[in-house]
């Protein structure tokens, strides 16, 4: 943890000791990066008084392939009487993406919970119904893993053939140059 702390990194910091990873603040937008298997326990406390963190704002995800550990889930929780915001990270490693699920602590983690699944293959232990949100349900990986494989799939028209660019947009001739 750095040394200069707001109040409520301060917090987290004495309930979690060494499970509290990191934490900085950068342009007022304050973070703090929590032990994958101390998260529902640190989400409650920000809930509850005296934080009064009452809103999920947000639930995401980046991958970080191919560093490890290999993603971060993103919470970002904000205050309402307090006026403040906070953003909760959790290291999550590429052979084992799985986090508990924040949905007992903020009921609108459901979908978002669902939305990182779906796109980055990352499951959340507890979750009620974790099946895909996005993407059909028979379809394979994870498209938002960096290593998911780039293809082009050719389009078919039929009946219609749409235009060019060219023929859609007219020319306009540059400066000096006669139409």
């Amino acid at each position: 943890m750095s040394t200069a702390l707001t109040p409520v990194q301060e917090f987290l910091a004495e309930r979690l000791g060494p499970d509290a990873l990191e934490a900085h603040a950068f342009r007022g937008d304050v973070t703090v990066v929590v032990d994958r298997e101390r998260l529902p326990e640190a989400l409650r406390w920000l809930r509850d008084e005296p934080w009064w963190f009452e809103v999920l704002t947000d639930l995401t995800a980046w991958d970080r392939y191919p560093a490890e550990p290999r993603f971060e889930v993103v919470y970002h929780l904000l205050s309402l009487r307090r006026r403040e915001r906070l953003r909760i990270k959790t290291r999550v490693p590429g052979h084992d993406p799985v986090v508990p699920s924040a949905v007992p602590v903020f009921a609108g983690a459901n979908w978002f919970e669902r939305e990182v699944w779906d796109l980055f293959g990352i499951r959340f232990t507890g979750h009620p119904n974790l099946v895909r949100i996005l993407m059909p349900d028979d379809w394979e990986g994870h498209p938002l893993r960096r290593d998911y494989p780039l293809t082009e799939e050719p389009v078919e028209f039929r009946g219609h053939v749409p235009k060019v660019p060219s023929q859609i947009v007219p020319r306009v001739p540059p400066p000096g140059e006669d139409p």
